[in-house]
């Protein structure tokens, strides 16, 4: 089995997925800040809010989903990349060491289990890892929302703490949090962002890691 090619198969759904859907998203945001049909006659408003704004919101709002969904794909096609691999070279795990290795998360447990298996060290990986498991805990954050009265998601205080640099945010979030004063009080905390470059970045991420890994695992295989 080509691993690596149904691997890239999901990655280029994915971001073939976010463009088609993003499309009428973005038409009603741009359509309202430009004045076009059928936003070009707005009704009369003495509240002085700008008009269509409650649906541009929920444009805005659809982008906002549309990304952490996409990122919620990513993550368990880079799972099953791993798992696929793990039984293609009969990977044997002792009593309780799978457990313990997963302890941190699937990224750190497969790629510590893949160091020793194949004798290769994380060093000599392209992919920046750390940008690989803040997939994992953005996808995390959207799967187990905590508050029914918004379809905003938030990062975890743990999240922030073990990432400083969170990618999965927006420049306004970068901006206020940038602040010592806000970013250390606990009843704040920028919300899951994941805009189209980002989701393109993170993606590239992936498939730099896939890359690597598939190789070593390929010449692993074939040496039993």
């Amino acid at each position: 089995m080509d691993v690596l090619h149904f691997f890239r198969e999901r990655t280029r759904f994915i971001r073939q997925f976010y463009d088609t859907a993003a499309g009428p998203f973005d038409g009603i945001m741009k359509a309202i800040e430009d004045g076009l049909p059928p936003f070009d006659n707005p009704p009369y408003s003495e509240d002085g809010e700008p008009a269509y704004l409650v649906e541009w919101l929920e444009a805005s709002e659809g982008l906002e989903v549309l990304g952490r969904t996409c990122l919620s794909m990513l993550s368990p096609s880079l799972l099953l990349f791993f798992r696929t691999w793990e039984k293609q070279i009969g990977v044997k795990w002792e009593n309780g060491e799978r457990k313990k290795a997963f302890q941190k998360g699937f990224v750190e447990g497969y790629i510590s289990c893949y160091e020793q298996v194949l004798r290769i060290s994380r060093r000599d990986c392209p992919a920046n890892l750390g940008l690989v498991e803040q997939i994992t805990l953005a996808r995390n954050r959207d799967q187990h929302p905590e508050e029914i009265t918004s379809m905003r998601v938030n990062h975890s205080k743990a999240d922030r703490e073990k990432h400083t640099s969170l990618f999965f945010m927006s420049e306004q979030d970068r901006s206020m949090f940038s602040d010592a004063d806000l970013a250390n009080l606990s009843f704040l905390s920028p919300a899951v962002h994941v805009s189209r470059d980002q989701l393109y970045a993170a993606i590239e991420e992936t498939e730099k890691l896939a890359d690597w890994l598939d190789s070593h695992l390929i010449k692993a295989r074939w040496k039993r």
